[in-house]
């Protein structure tokens, strides 16, 4: 049996719920853990009921006891598992005076984060195209306040940022920092160095200058500078 797959499955074990002393949830807990790797390893179509029942060491029948289809097993792992599942208690977790600081923290954990576990990355592939993220809407709805909340924290820089709706503005930066970390695992490789050099904290200075207020510079002061 794979060395890697066995720890992955101890990790989303211990990382759900560390003392289960229910045998019908450490039941529907090996039934997940064992899913979630073939999920990952081969994807959702290409795995069998009868493949979740041999890895989990669950009857067949056992499954159903638990889990109504397939497709069950997956909604309730994508909603434990979900990148932003992950990602938003890191993101509460930040604190900062200026709206630079706060951006600045926010990115660099979101994206190592990220790194740290890039399961996360492949789960979420795996709803968008096999499902056609037909089971975002759900996890949204959940996890909606939370976001909506780290937003609200940026926007109390009043003097400092722009007056965007708060619903935009998260959606603005997580959709920045969600592209930096995919298109370094696609392209970091390709770019000279000196490409690679503070890149993240480049995006991040790209991203304040579109949120903060713009500083104008009084006509008077063009005068000055003759």
């Amino acid at each position: 049996m794979n060395i890697i797959n066995n720890e992955r499955s101890f990790i989303f074990l211990m990382k759900t719920e560390p003392d289960l002393a229910n045998k019908y949830e450490r039941t529907r807990r090996k039934i997940l853990a064992a899913s979630y790797d073939l999920f990952l390893d081969q994807g959702f179509h290409a795995t069998s009921m009868r493949q979740i029942a041999d890895k989990s060491g669950v009857a067949l029948g056992g499954i159903y006891n638990h889990f109504k289809s397939k497709e069950d097993i997956f909604a309730a792992i994508i909603k434990d598992r979900h990148p932003l599942q992950q990602i938003i208690p890191v993101l509460k977790a930040v604190e900062a005076d200026t709206v630079d600081g706060f951006v600045n923290q926010a990115a660099h954990r979101l994206v190592e984060a990220l790194g740290d576990s890039p399961d996360f990355l492949n789960i979420m592939l795996i709803e968008i195209v096999e499902f056609k993220a037909v089971h975002v809407p759900d996890i949204f709805q959940s996890i909606f306040p939370q976001i909506r909340a780290i937003g609200m924290r940026m926007n109390q820089f009043e003097d400092q940022v722009r007056p965007i709706p708060v619903e935009l503005l998260m959606r603005a930066f997580l959709g920045m920092f969600f592209s930096y970390y995919i298109t370094q695992i696609m392209l970091a490789g390709l770019m000279p160095p000196g490409m690679q050099k503070d890149s993240l904290n480049l995006f991040v200075d790209i991203f304040l200058d579109g949120i903060r207020i713009k500083q104008e510079i009084p006509s008077s002061s063009t005068h000055n500078l003759i």
